[in-house]
């Protein structure tokens, strides 16, 4: 064989090794390989996640239960604090967040976004003795608590902006908040309207939702993968078996149980 056939062959190996090597970096075929998903979430934010008797319960593992199902393999749930989530993805700690994540502009710039899986409008929730508060503008010039790192802050600091001034106070998760309205502590909490409606439903005594709840732009809860090319095929299993959930029924079915409604969700992934 000649130098230059010698050059030539082995470019052309070179070539097929990094061919190769691009078409195993699939997700979707990794975690077939593995028989498992690695998800991470927050277990205090009912009624998606909570851990009831150190169990891992709520809306977030029914439905993943069943993607998985579709998918072949065996989910693997982790309590990771909020704000430890979207950077261990980053960083391949975990394959998914399933933590519910509102959908923005500048996360889908970022992450890769699977298709709804409930409304995240935000909302206030009140004591249920404070008959002072009923509307949302009425929280101008109070002190209102909400999850940090969370969309729902964000939207909270631009309308008391708005308003022309409210209190935001911040916490590390929305348990702590409650805790602190019922205490007196806070005038209210802002946070999106199937955990608020979940909180006043099973503590009307002690909570209620402001008239009307909402305020801000219409928002939605999705789970979250790396933007990567190799998450692709991923994100499409995930978002076929949630179709396929959706027009066999069962989310309806687990929408239901925990919300105590149905509520169609977009069967596009919302691009705001």
């Amino acid at each position: 064989m000649t130098a230059h056939k010698t050059i030539k062959a082995a470019l052309l190996g070179l070539a097929a090794l990094s061919l190769a090597g691009t078409a195993q970096a699939d997700q979707l075929a990794d975690v077939k390989a593995a028989g498992k998903i690695v998800t991470a979430t927050d277990m205090h934010y009912a009624p998606f996640d909570m851990l009831k008797d150190g169990v891992y319960e709520g809306m977030t593992k029914d439905l993943f239960d069943q993607v998985a199902k579709e998918i072949g393999a065996e989910p693997v749930y982790q309590d990771i604090p909020w704000t430890a989530e979207l950077p261990g993805l980053e960083v391949k700690k975990f394959d998914i967040v399933i933590a519910p994540v509102t959908i923005t502009p500048e996360r889908l710039e970022r992450y890769t976004f699977t298709l709804p899986i409930a409304d995240a409008t935000v909302s206030l929730v009140k004591a249920a003795s404070n008959n002072d508060l009923t509307k949302p503008e009425d929280i101008k010039g109070k002190t209102v608590g909400v999850q940090q790192g969370t969309a729902q802050f964000k939207q909270l600091e631009a309308y008391g902006e708005k308003l022309g001034g409210v209190t935001v106070k911040e916490y590390g998760t929305t348990d702590e908040a409650y805790a602190d309205l019922a205490a007196g502590r806070l005038d209210a909490v802002a946070g999106s309207l199937p955990n608020l409606t979940y909180l006043v439903k099973n503590r009307p005594e002690t909570f209620a939702l402001f008239t009307p709840a909402q305020f801000g732009e219409q928002k939605y809860f999705a789970w979250v993968l790396r933007k990567e090319a190799d998450s692709e095929s991923f994100a499409k299993a995930i978002n076929d078996a949630m179709l396929k959930m959706t027009d066999d029924g069962r989310i309806q079915a687990i929408q239901e149980k925990w919300l105590g409604r149905y509520t169609e969700l977009p069967r596009e992934v919302p691009m705001k």
